[in-house]
């Protein structure tokens, strides 16, 4: 995951790691993340929640320079710029998801609507506090 264009003067590179990928396995309709063991222990407390922001690389995705894309791959559609797409093109190849978490269970968490791909990257979880707490 190196970045090929060099870093902007006054900017300085930092560096992203995976915190866990997503399984192939499904539990029925929910996707299975599973995080690498040397971070269960920020899992502490995630039961408590009901939806998780997912941070993930799109590491099946080259493509660093495209900075405008059809949505949705719909070339009868107009061009718009990645920002203000889902697209998996964009300069930091990182993908976002509001999921209902619907249990965890040691380092796996059963989520319905990740948008990512089995395999993926995770790069950090994060709570989604507009979202209702998960009951007691």
């Amino acid at each position: 995951m190196t970045n090929p264009q060099p870093t902007p003067p006054g900017m300085t590179a930092f560096s992203v790691w995976p915190v866990g990928r997503v399984l192939e396995e499904r539990d029925g309709d929910l996707q299975i993340i599973e995080i690498d063991p040397q971070y269960e222990p920020a899992l502490s407390g995630i039961d408590e929640r009901s939806h998780l922001w997912v941070l993930f690389w799109f590491d099946r995705q080259p493509d660093r320079e495209t900075l405008q894309a059809h949505p949705c791959g719909d070339t009868t559609r107009p061009r718009q710029g990645v920002f203000s797409l889902r697209s998996p093109m964009r300069p930091n190849l990182i993908g976002l998801t509001r999921v209902q978490l619907r249990r965890a269970a040691g380092r796996r968490l059963f989520v319905e609507g990740l948008d990512a791909l089995p395999g993926t990257p995770i790069i950090d979880l994060k709570p989604a506090t507009e979202g209702a707490p998960a009951p007691d």
